[in-house]
């Protein structure tokens, strides 16, 4: 099979694979579409399997499609690996991408972000959001250099490098706060609790919480960002459990409570990534320092 493969076929699988249109892969490589064509085409001679669905306005990866996928991105990753091993480096340039929570990234990454954009302006940094699975199925697919999880996988594959302990908390409204104050926490029976869905490492440990505590609430109400769910969760009768450093500013105006649940929970957040992953001097500079920005921010 390695013979009749060029590393131009890989660049157009995966340009096709997350454009999910033939048209798109081929304005994003420069190609005319007739070229992304026969690259898929001969890929899928190659192989012996087809590797996309054609749908009437996209495509979409078949069983094949899926497994070869995990190769692509370890194929595209390599080049890059020794592309960069090649050159001589000044200072580190190509790209890394992370792929974390959207409330980490808003309340913890936001102030190293600045930092490191302005110290490395040749690096292109490449950040997904997504829940706990998700995460670390791209890590484990190769499709993204590092993951940030709230939790240890505690896999023999996965490497975990712990940033930063994280409060978190059920918050609800002043409202609903005050009745759980009077009648204690049996007054959330019956209520929404939201979270970012089955999914989320937050929704799991709620669930968990709530049934030790006797509580049974309507079927969770899923949403995809923090902010709704802070918002929705303002406007009354529901209740979520998030990050406290995430309503540090609703606290302080009042707008939003802490509702007392005990003893105190919380979750280490850390960066993960593939065992058997090659990184490369961009990688390893910004895992570095990430992990010195984060270990400073604990002693301070």
């Amino acid at each position: 099979m390695i013979d009749p493969l060029e590393g131009r076929f890989f660049q157009t699988f995966i340009a096709v694979l997350e454009e999910k249109n033939f048209s798109r892969a081929a304005e994003k490589l420069g190609y005319v579409q007739s070229t992304i064509t026969t690259h898929i085409q001969l890929l899928e001679k190659i192989c012996g399997q087809r590797l996309f669905h054609r749908l009437p306005r996209e495509v979409k990866p078949t069983e094949a499609g899926i497994t070869f996928s995990k190769f692509a991105y370890q194929y595209i990753h390599l080049s890059s690996c020794i592309q960069e091993s090649m050159d001589a480096l000044d200072q580190p340039h190509g790209t890394v991408r992370v792929k974390m929570q959207e409330s980490f990234f808003l309340t913890r990454m936001l102030p190293f972000m600045q930092r490191y954009i302005k110290e490395c302006p040749e690096v292109k940094l490449r950040v997904e959001a997504g829940f706990y699975q998700d995460i670390l199925d791209g890590v484990l697919d190769f499709a993204v250099d590092f993951g940030i999880v709230p939790q240890n996988p505690d896999r023999h594959d996965i490497l975990f490098y712990p940033l930063i302990e994280e409060n978190i908390v059920f918050t609800a409204s002043p409202e609903l706060a005050q009745e759980v104050k009077v009648l204690g926490v049996q007054a959330l029976n019956g209520e929404i609790s939201i979270s970012g869905g089955i999914s989320c490492l937050y929704h799991t440990k709620a669930s968990e919480v709530l049934k030790k505590s006797g509580v049974q609430v309507k079927d969770a109400l899923e949403l995809a960002s923090l902010e709704m769910i802070k918002q929705v969760v303002r406007c009354g009768k529901s209740f979520a459990l998030i990050p406290e450093i995430a309503i540090k500013k609703e606290l302080q105006l009042g707008e939003l409570k802490v509702l007392p649940f005990s003893p105190k929970m919380n979750f280490t957040h850390g960066l993960i990534v593939h065992k058997d992953r090659e990184l490369t001097f961009t990688a390893k500079c910004f895992q570095s320092q990430l992990i010195d920005f984060f270990s400073n921010e604990e002693k301070c």
